[in-house]
């Protein structure tokens, strides 16, 4: 759903713009609460992890594909502000390194698929977590319809911002309908990866996923008549997992992903572009400003192979995501540190 250069008019752009950095410097803000020591590497992890993904492309109809979009992904495991920066990081690479997603349309696709999918998924998953039992399988569950309902979401969200701001006169009422039908198919494949995904970190480290925080409640147990915590549990093998190994195992999965699975991803258009040719939205495309770059297009320019070419382009993805994330939230967890330091805090 990444939108290029021309779909919508520069007012209606800049203001795109305008929120997407106010939300932007709110998340910075809420992420220092969120990443702590154990939870800022996952963090870049998951940012690397969510492009990698987004080049496996499915088929969802006749001559139609879709793409993860990663926001519901993003928060339950990291948190929601974290996640916005999450999806963000993974804009921006994507805009600037591969000519994806038009970098005038950048506050549009930050808005769009970063706040958007994001608060959508997060709202729904909270309030499916109050009413479901509290058990791991209920945070499984609970992912699933969230990043379901968060792709439609994102789809009624662009028609309105087209609505406002389209550079082309087509009927609105047929662009939300094939909106929204396409990307509630879209959505069923974003539910499936990232209940496997959340289900998957769940069985290994269930402490560092943040929306299962606080799933169970603790055992008391009445000693000489007073209430007192019952020891916790010995965490099975398994959840035991390092997390560097997880880390590990998270980073080499990726890579796989982007340098060797994406070669088998739908070749058809996704949900938008397929829309915006059928629909007539993409009459004044612009050509994109990073056009020329050595990664446009997901190819290494000058690699012959095309296998070679999208496997290298997407281990480069990877790694400089990764990089990019995981300095960002290095940093803000050093800020946190520094804010909860005894010379902050007058101890």
């Amino acid at each position: 759903m990444h939108v290029p250069d021309g779909f919508i008019d520069a007012p209606t752009s800049a203001v795109t713009g305008v929120v997407a950095a106010g939300a932007l410097a709110v998340s910075l803000r809420g992420a220092r609460r969120e990443l702590d020591e154990r939870t800022a590497p996952l963090a870049g992890l998951v940012a690397a992890f969510i492009f990698a993904v987004q080049m496996l492309n499915f088929p969802v109809a006749a001559g139609t594909s879709g793409h993860l979009l990663g926001g519901a992904l993003a928060a339950i495991l990291v948190g929601p502000y974290t996640a916005v920066l999450c999806v963000s990081v993974v804009l921006l690479m994507q805009g600037v390194l591969f000519a994806d997603g038009g970098l005038t349309a950048l506050g549009v696709n930050i808005t769009d698929m970063a706040i958007v999918t994001t608060v959508v998924s997060y709202a729904v998953f909270r309030g499916l977590l109050a009413v479901l039992p509290r058990k791991r399988r209920s945070v499984t569950v609970a992912s699933f319809i969230a990043a379901l309902v968060s792709v439609p979401a994102a789809a009624v969200a662009f028609t309105l911002i087209y609505a406002v701001g389209g550079t082309t006169d087509v009927s609105l009422g047929k662009v939300a309908t094939a909106m929204i039908g396409v990307h509630v198919l879209i959505g069923i494949g974003e539910a499936v990866i990232t209940a496997l995904t959340v289900g998957a970190v769940i069985a290994v480290r269930p402490d560092l996923v943040h929306g299962a925080r606080g799933l169970r409640q603790r055992l008391r147990l009445r000693v000489n008549g007073a209430l007192v915590d019952a020891p916790a549990p010995t965490a099975p093998v398994a959840a035991r997992t390092s997390r560097r190994t997880l880390w590990v195992t998270g980073l080499v999965t990726s890579l796989v992903l982007a340098g060797f699975v994406s070669f088998y991803a739908s070749a058809d258009p996704d949900g938008l572009e397929k829309v915006a040719h059928d629909k007539g939205i993409d009459k004044k495309t612009e050509e994109h400003a990073s056009a020329d770059s050595p990664l446009a297009d997901y190819g290494v320019k000058d690699v012959s192979d095309a296998r070679l070419s999208g496997g290298l382009a997407g281990v480069i993805g990877v790694g400089v995501t990764v990089v990019a994330g995981s300095a960002v939230f290095w940093a803000l967890r050093r800020r946190r540190d520094a804010d909860v330091s005894p010379a902050n805090t007058g101890v």
